[in-house]
Order: C-alpha cells, then structure tokens, then sequence
C-alpha cells in the first residue's frame, strides 16, 4: 500500500505519526549544523518545502520535543549516533509570517507584533520562574500586539536572553516566510514604513546579540542588504545558484520516479517531467516542485496546481506595466526560448518601480522572477571583468508556461468580447470591423499597461506588447507570432505566420503619429510604406509562402486611438470612415 498523501500538511510531528507521504530531507539537519553559519538565509520559491524543512528543525533541535525519536526513526539522520544525542537539546524560538498580508502598515505592524506576542505566550512559564527581575517581568508583560516599536524590535533579543538563562544554552531562532510581509508592503504601498521597522528588528535580533546560537532565515527573496540587513556581516545566503543545499527544497527526480514507481504511476514519468520538471539550484538540475507532485500523486491526473496556489498577482503587475523589452523577452520566453541577462539576486524593491526601469527595473523583475520560481537557470557565471553575474533564463516547464498564458488572458478580460470579436475580424480580413473593435480594445486596456501615475511616452509601445503577448495565447494553435524580428532590411513588428495552408499570413507594423503627419492615415501610409521598403514579407515568402497570401496592415496611435489600413482596401475604407 503507497499509504496517504496529506496535501497542505507541513508540520513533520504529523505527517511522520501519520505516517503521510515524506520524501526524507533530514541529511539537511547535518549539512546546516556542521556548516557552522551564524545567521543563514534560504530563498525558494513557494511551496517547495521551506516551512515543512523548518518544522522539522524545530522538532529535531527543541527541548520541548526531547525524547521524540519515534519521529526521526528510519531516517537518514538518525543513522548518526551524533546527531541521535543532539535531538532535543536546544532551546528554539520557531515563528513564520507567511500570514502577514495586511493593506496598510498599521495592520501589518499590529500582524507581527501579534506573531511575536505568541512566542511570548508560548514561554510564559518564565514568570513563574525565579530568573527574571521584576523589571524584565514587565517587559515581558509588555509586549503585546499594540506595543511600542521600542518594545517591539526587541522582543525576539529579550526573549533569547531569558531563555538562554533558563537552560543554560544559547538559543536557535527559526525565522520562517521572512519576506511575505515586505512584498505585501511593496504592492499596498507602505514599503518605506515597514523597512525602518523590519531593519531594527533584525539588526537587535541578528546582529547584536550575544544568546544566539544560530538561525535560519527562509523566504523567496534576497531583498537587499541595504534595505533591511544593514551591517548584518553574519549572514550567509542561499539562493538559487547556490549550491548549499542544493537538493534539500524541491524533489530531485530520483525521488520523484521513486514515488511514481511506489503509487503505481510509473508509466506517467514522461508527462510529469514535461509538466513539473525544469528547476534547477546551484548545479542540481531536474528538481521539481513538490507542491505539483503532491497533487498529482494524490489526484494522479495532470493539473495546474502550484501555479494557482497564490495569486501571481505581483508577477502578473510586473510585467503588465513593464516596459516594451520585458514584454519582448516574455514573446521570446512563450516561444520555450531562453534569453541572457546580467542581474543581481537581490532584490530591490524600489528598482521594481517600472517608471525606474532605466535604473535597473528590468534586471529587478527578472530578479524577482527566477526568485519566485517562474524562471530557471539554464546557466549561469560571474564576469570577473565586467564584475557582474550572467545568466540565461527560461520558462522552467509546462506548468509554468500556461500559468503565464492564462496570466495574459486576464489582461483583457474586461474586453474579452471585443478582443474577440477584433481576432475574427483580423482572420475574415474584415478591415472596418478591425478598426472598430481594436478602438474598444484599446480604450479599455490602455491605462493597464501604464505605470498608473502618469503617461508614458512609451505608452501605445507598452500596450501593443501586451496585445502581441494576447495575440500568442490567444492563436498559438493556428499561428506561429512573433515580433522584433529580422526580415528583409529591418525588424517588422507583428508577424503572423500559418499554421496551415488555408489561412493566409500576416504582417503588422505599429507607428505612433509623429509631428507633421496631420492625419492618422498618413500615420498608416508610412507604417505600409516600411513594410514594403525593407521587405518584411521575405522571412515568409523564404518558406514558400507567396505574395497573394501575404495580408499587410498598417497600425497608427494617437493616444487611445487607432485607424488600421492596407494598400488594397484603405481607399474604400477611408470614403466610409468616421473619425474616432
């Protein structure tokens, strides 16, 4: 019998007294202690077993799990006689705030406060104790969800200090989900707020403090040293390149066809590496998420279930309102191409601003991207002369790619009708339905493709990506799109090319209306006019398409308007207008 899976278990006691589905990561125990690091942050993407790896620490190390061995038995830590005496003799402070998701910096604030004031009720047996003055008794009735922040920043330090008193050894702190509350503050807008909080916090817990033994920190971000680990020269990092516990988060694939083999699913290996394969930390490739293998040993069909246990919502912003080359390079990331970037692994929230793209925004959405797991490491190296890290990235596996077309879908939503209704216009070569349908696009979808605080000039570029992005989703089974891409004497814009012999192809170039051009349709006039001096049409008729079923369009912007033209029809067209 393969036994039970328990989906959404992550406390060890339980799955081990359960006897659940465990894949045994308890060499991670060893490799963590014997590495000797003081403070130590792990980023990985969600669900890949960071707070169930830190469950089982607290259990393993914790005082008050003394005498638990029946959880540890038959695993490969056990097999140590060492670390069989090591269990159950530390005092642990174990806390998480994967929960911290509040709106606004007061409610966030009052969150953690409440998380610390929990690791204070868990140890209120101090004050019956003789160790503390009277003075510290206060103290440690004084911290509460609405405390002081001087109370606050140093209620994890205080509580050290009295614990370490009280066994007579210095103290594990195991910091779980670290950064869900600053992503949080990054989206809702109090980031600066919660930072200055976050920093005195750490540096008093972290940094200053003389009864820790040692820490873990997990989350999915490095989010940079200036921003709240100021001075903090104790920390040792683990990102994804890393190769320090390269296979302790994720499933390596002998241990993914291992439990295929044990649930009697050995003939789906293929289709689930298709499906869930593709990560890679440190030199460890083909590492998978075991949320998504979880799912699918227990529903044992194929499913989209890591990709929608959150919401995406700050990968889906990025790169909306990302400027025009983040929304190239995802065309190119659709097509299962990879592309090469430099970037830091740390992240800096304020670069993320897309009006700072110039700055360094572009490198920080991919940053944030190959943290979140929506991005892999093909491969990777540091240029010592030009003093940066280079990497290729790529969509990691199926997964992941439809979670980034649905992704896209939303983006129209709300003009899901005429976005339709503009795809089958531009299909029948209906030219007065084009123009009238991708004008409604347009006006509803604009502003989602800006900043959101003022206009950009690079506003009409940033959404006809975006449409481009839709075109790709929305015809992948009957087109081939794609854009930016060589052909004759320049790069045309659009270019879909058929699937089948019975559609025709097609070409569309984007102009925005320029001084002097007093008329949209001389906007139009000039965009036909490039496409014909520098002969897009030969990437096409190259693979034997011919001319007579080549279809050419002409797109031009003024603001949230749009006329589209052809040379064949645009004079008949332009007698029956209506100006927008």
């Amino acid at each position: 019998m393969a036994g039970k899976i328990g989906i959404g278990n992550q406390d060890f006691a339980t799955i081990r007294k359960e006897g659940c589905f465990y894949i045994d990561k308890t060499y991670f125990i060893r490799d963590w202690w014997e590495s000797g690091d003081n403070v130590t942050l792990i980023t990985r993407p969600r669900r890949f077993g960071k707070t169930l790896n830190m469950s089982m620490l607290d259990y393993f190390f914790s005082v008050k799990h003394a005498g638990k061995s029946e959880l540890f038995e038959g695993l490969s830590i056990w097999e140590d006689e060492t670390y069989r005496n090591l269990q159950g003799t530390y005092p642990v402070i174990s806390l998480s705030f994967a929960n911290v998701k509040e709106s606004d910096y007061r409610g966030a604030r009052q969150s953690m406060n409440r998380i610390i004031e929990d690791v204070y009720n868990k140890n209120n047996f101090l004050l019956d104790s003789n160790l503390l003055s009277e003075n510290e008794k206060d103290y440690f009735r004084s911290v509460t969800f609405d405390m002081e922040d001087g109370v606050a920043t140093w209620a994890l330090h205080k509580m050290t200090d009295f614990l370490s008193r009280y066994y007579g050894k210095k103290v594990i702190l195991l910091l779980d989900e670290y950064d869900t509350p600053m992503q949080e503050a990054y989206m809702s807008g109090y980031w600066s707020e919660l930072v200055a909080f976050i920093r005195n916090l750490f540096h008093s817990t972290f940094k200053t403090n003389p009864y820790l033994e040692r820490a873990i920190m997990t989350g999915i971000t490095r989010v940079s040293k200036e921003s709240i680990f100021s001075d903090l020269n104790n920390l040792k990092v683990v990102t994804v390149t890393s190769e320090k516990y390269e296979d302790s988060f994720g499933f390596t694939e002998k241990e993914v066809f291992a439990a295929l083999d044990k649930f009697g699913l050995s003939d789906q290996k293929k289709l689930v590496k298709e499906w869930y394969d593709g990560f890679s930390f440190g030199k460890m490739t083909d590492i998978y998420n075991p949320w998504s293998i979880v799912s699918f040993l227990d529903e044992k069909r194929i499913g989209i279930y890591w990709a929608n246990t959150s919401s995406n919502s700050l990968a889906g912003k990025l790169i909306q309102v990302g400027s025009s080359e983040i929304k190239m390079t995802m065309e190119r990331l659709l097509r299962g191409e990879s592309f090469k970037t430099t970037l830091d692994e740390q992240i800096v929230f304020s670069q993320l601003d897309m009006e700072g793209a110039h700055s360094g925004g572009d490198t920080a959405v991919w940053s944030l991207l190959l943290a979140s797991g929506y991005l892999k490491v093909v491969h990777y190296e540091f240029n010592i002369s030009r003093r940066k890290a280079e990497f290729e990235l790529k969509i990691p596996n199926l997964e992941v790619q439809v979670m980034f077309e649905q992704m896209i879908q939303r983006w129209f939503v709300r003009c899901d009708r005429v976005k339709n209704a503009f795809l089958e216009a531009l299909l029948t070569c209906d030219i007065k339905g084009m123009n009238t349908y991708m004008n409604k696009v347009a006006l509803q979808s604009f502003s989602y493709f800006d900043t959101g605080k003022h206009p950009s000039e690079e506003e009409p570029e940033r959404f006809y990506h975006g449409f481009v992005l839709g075109l790709m989703v929305e015809l992948a089974g009957r087109y081939t799109v794609t854009s930016n891409r060589e052909s004759g004497f320049g790069r045309y814009d659009v270019m879909l090319e058929p699937r089948s012999e019975e559609d025709d192809a097609i070409i569309l170039e984007f102009k925005v209306q320029e001084e002097g051009e007093r008329e949209l349709s001389d906007t139009v006039r000039e965009a036909l006019g490039q496409i014909e001096r520098k002969r897009y049409q030969e990437a096409l008729t190259a693979k034997g398409i011919p001319e007579e079923r080549i279809r050419k369009y002409g797109f031009a912007f003024c603001g949230k308007k749009v006329l589209i033209g052809t040379e064949e029809g645009y004079e008949n067209y332009r007698s029956s207008h209506t100006k927008f």
